[in-house]
């Protein structure tokens, strides 16, 4: 049986130009500022070299069955997330559209951090932060308000040098949208990816040559291997690799949606997972041969050092790597180039989700619905992240965001898909037809118990943990508002985008290849025509 070139009366899919377009495209969303200022720290505080143990297995059974999970829905339903849940089935739409609120609010801080690793860039070449990085980051650049002396949680201070850089990431991301996913997209990551992949491995290899760098490396790797009996660690590993792999949250479901109707889905999803994974592994070297030599310099351990991860590793630590090292500025330019095109090449992923979806439901030209996004996105990502208050709104919004959003948004995939309509021998059959690769009756297991159940537990503790607490210490109105706020938004924002009416029939739609039972075919108006 031929495979159907349209959707009823939809125009036809745009599409990547082939599969390596396709898996550069998938690396580049998956690869991002987490795995470069992430994974150290989190395998680091997490047992070391005992930490790539669990991490490994969270890799096989949580990060690849999703991905696969997220490939199905995308390359079956043919669609941005609500039109493949609505698809599925008419309620869900609901879903697909959280999905698309989570890439809204996560773009809009996110290219406010490509913004800093600009500005750092510029500034790598004299070596412009001095001797006091920490103090340079919150007070001459990103010029933070002083709570702690009565200074606003909010305000409408501008800050130059943090304005600049985001209006550029902006433009840019606009642009690429407009151009599409083959001329845009796709040609991004095929010229960002290689370079990233190039620029950060000569950092990795000069760091490695660095005074100290082999205390960096035994300290990262040294095996603690006490700490597999500790859950947190278990739930480290699999937190890690979901998020990092950009899935659950409509990203790879877009991307998929974009592939040929017979194009192989599991082994570019294999690819794309292990490069990933190879690639945190190869930041995690270079990050902790620049901490060693950064040891070495200051006469301490290497244990001893402050902010081995997140933002004050990559804008407080690292200039302080970069200022006592030879060559330093070449090195500062390799590390901050290679954190902005990262950054980049998952930013415009994550705009495309929602571009896409506001383009289907509401019929508008990619053109129209790129500009309007892109817009929309850069007025509000600068009113809340070039300001002295900047970095406080960050923090918060991508705390609710993620740890809840993401993780709620991937519970809810996996409990309403595969238990509650039964649509995973489905997705399995629909995958195995077109790949070379063949999922086993594993992959339930993973998606319908081991994901959900891990991921569950990681919600509730999180949510336990932001009650009882106050996130790092800031105001509790403050984040009643900034972060119990931001769900409110998602959760709204995502009934709403449901209710007006779609201006095509998202239902008048050919799945294909059949399913061939009759059981999942009689309950699904779309899958049986």
């Amino acid at each position: 049986m031929s495979a159907p070139t349209t959707s009823g009366n939809h125009p036809p899919r745009e599409q990547f130009s082939g599969q390596v377009g396709f898996i550069l495209s998938a690396i580049g969303s998956a690869v991002g500022l987490g795995n470069i200022w992430r994974f150290p720290g989190v395998a680091y505080e997490n047992g070391g070299g005992a930490f790539l143990i669990p991490y490994v297995i969270a890799l096989l059974t949580a990060g690849i069955p999703i991905l696969f999970l997220d490939y199905a829905l995308g390359h079956r339903f043919r669609g941005g997330p609500p039109t493949v849940f609505r698809r599925v089935k008419r309620w869900l739409e609901t879903l697909g559209w959280f999905q698309v609120m989570i890439c809204f609010v996560i773009a809009i801080y996110y290219a406010a951090i490509i913004g800093w690793a600009l500005s750092y860039f510029v500034y790598s070449f004299d070596l412009s932060w001095g001797d006091d990085t920490a103090g340079f980051f919150t007070g001459d650049y990103l010029q933070l308000s002083d709570t702690a002396n009565g200074g606003a949680w909010f305000t409408l201070d501008f800050v130059p040098a943090v304005l600049i850089p985001l209006v550029l990431v902006w433009l840019a991301a606009i642009v690429v949208l407009v151009a599409g996913v083959a001329k845009g997209i796709q040609r991004a990551n095929v010229v960002f990816l290689p370079l990233l992949v190039v620029a950060f491995g000569i950092l990795v290899v000069r760091s490695l040559f660095l005074d100290g760098a082999v205390d960096g490396l035994n300290e990262f790797f040294t095996p603690n291997w006490t700490a597999l009996g500790d859950p947190n660690v278990w739930i480290a590993a699999y937190s890690q690799i979901f998020f990092s792999l950009s899935v659950a949250f409509g990203i790879m479901i877009t991307y998929a949606s974009y592939r040929k109707r017979r194009a192989n889905l599991t082994s570019p999803g294999l690819v794309v997972a292990f490069s990933n994974s190879g690639f945190e592994l190869l930041a995690g070297i270079g990050v902790f041969s620049a901490l060693g030599f950064l040891a070495h310099e200051q006469g301490v351990a290497v244990g001893d050092l402050e902010g081995i991860s997140g933002p004050i590793l990559s804008f407080v630590t690292f200039p302080a790597v970069v200022s006592q090292m030879p060559a330093g500025p070449l090195f500062g330019a390799l590390f901050f180039g290679s954190l902005a095109m990262a950054g980049f090449t998952s930013l415009i992923s994550i705009l495309q989700v929602v571009s896409a979806s506001f383009q289907e439901k509401f019929a508008l030209r990619r053109q129209t619905a790129a500009l309007w996004i892109g817009v929309v996105c850069a007025v509000l990502s600068v009113v809340g992240f070039s300001t002295t208050t900047g970095l406080f709104a960050l923090d918060t919004i991508d705390n609710w965001s993620n740890n809840i959003g993401i993780v709620a948004s991937a519970v809810l995939m996996c409990v309403f898909i595969v238990w509650a309509l039964r649509r995973g021998p489905e997705l399995r059959y629909h995958v195995n037809a077109i790949s070379t690769f063949q999922v086993g009756r594993w992959w339930y297991a993973c998606v319908g118990v081991i994901v959900p159940a891990v991921l569950a537990y990681m919600l509730v503790e999180r949510i336990i943990t932001l009650v009882e607490e106050p996130y790092e210490g800031y105001d509790p109105t403050y984040l009643l508002y900034v972060g119990w706020g931001t769900l409110v938004v998602l959760v709204v924002g995502a009934i709403a985008l449901s209710l007006p009416r779609w201006r095509r029939d998202p239902e008048d739609f050919v799945a294909w290849p059949p399913f061939p039972s009759s059981s999942a075919t009689t309950t699904s108006k779309e899958a049986a025509r």
